[in-house]
């Protein structure tokens, strides 16, 4: 494989899911559509949220934000996808490359801390219930918002520092629609251990203790839903969490997924679609979870339909 110096290089190349021109409209139309449902149906949560006032509550406060990171998380990479349909171009500068990888980085680690801190709530809210409004009170959630943010900001600013050291390249071919960090680093020619530190890093912080809190917090959750006498109680208790558990499975499944396939048996088209799947189809699906799965959400949607008609 040729290596580049990186003086040189000024653009890389991304891969489609198609090269044929007949089907290019076709996937035009497919990811245009899917753009449009994510955002507007991300922008409907954060409206029902706010224009309710029995909304107003830790779980949703958290809810609006995730949904908002998902609109910016789908725009870090779906309308350059589009754009590169359209015009039949896969290039992206460096710079727009760098660009990419750092707000993709922010908004799916804030997906993560957000999911996190969501299963935080279920557990106080089922298993401390008298101390509920004390613990999660409006100054923590806010702090616990800003946490995150910066963790996301931090992950970020270290994939760039990281970037920017390297001197050549083996191609400039990213065997994906956007420019995945993981991808990126792996066209580098410097063996540096601050790639080996970044991963294992991002792998900790944002993989392993995330997913263990999330365990413990269901665990704790699970057992003190069992300790209630009536069935009635029982699904009551697990009703209020179903659909963010439903969520983290979407997000954390597809993600895991994609690593333990690319492990086993790495092709471009399956990391493709996996990416897909985290990046794109999970933020789709989300507000229809939160919809069809909530009963407060639900009604506040149907409430404004009624009055809007």
């Amino acid at each position: 494989m040729e290596t580049h110096n990186l003086t040189y290089i000024s653009d890389f190349h991304l891969l489609g899911f198609s090269e044929d021109p007949a089907q290019q409209p076709v996937l035009f139309a497919l990811f245009l559509t899917i753009y449009l449902v994510t955002v507007l149906g991300n922008l409907l949560i954060i409206l029902a949220v706010s224009s309710d006032s029995h909304l107003h509550t830790p779980m949703y406060f958290f809810l609006s934000n995730l949904s908002l990171a998902d609109i910016c998380l789908t725009s870090s990479t779906v309308p350059k996808m589009i754009v590169d349909i359209l015009t039949l171009s896969r290039v992206i500068s460096y710079v727009g490359c760098l660009t990419q990888m750092s707000l993709f980085i922010i908004f799916i680690c804030m997906d993560d801390m957000l999911l996190t801190i969501m299963a935080y709530d279920r557990f106080v809210a089922i298993c401390h219930p008298l101390h509920y409004s004390v613990i999660m009170n409006p100054r923590l959630c806010v702090l616990l918002l800003l946490l995150s943010v910066f963790v996301s900001l931090l992950d970020s600013q270290l994939h760039n520092l990281i970037a920017l050291q390297f001197t050549c390249f083996k191609d400039v071919e990213i065997a994906n629609f956007f420019c995945h960090p993981s991808q990126v680093f792996n066209l580098s020619c410097s063996d540096t251990i601050l790639k080996t530190i970044a991963t294992y890093f991002v792998g900790a912080i944002f993989g392993f203790f995330p997913v263990l809190g999330i365990l413990f917090s269901y665990y704790k959750i699970v057992s003190s839903i069992l300790k209630i006498s009536s069935s009635g109680g029982r699904y009551k208790a697990f009703s209020t969490c179903s659909s963010h558990l439903s969520v983290v499975c979407l997000f954390y499944g597809t993600g895991i997924g994609t690593y333990i396939g690319s492990a086993v048996s790495y092709s471009p088209s399956r990391a493709m679609v996996a990416s897909l799947m985290y990046t794109v189809v999970t933020p789709m699906l989300n507000p229809f979870i939160y919809s069809l799965r909530n009963r407060d959400i639900s009604s506040t949607l149907k409430r404004l339909h009624s009055w809007r008609v």
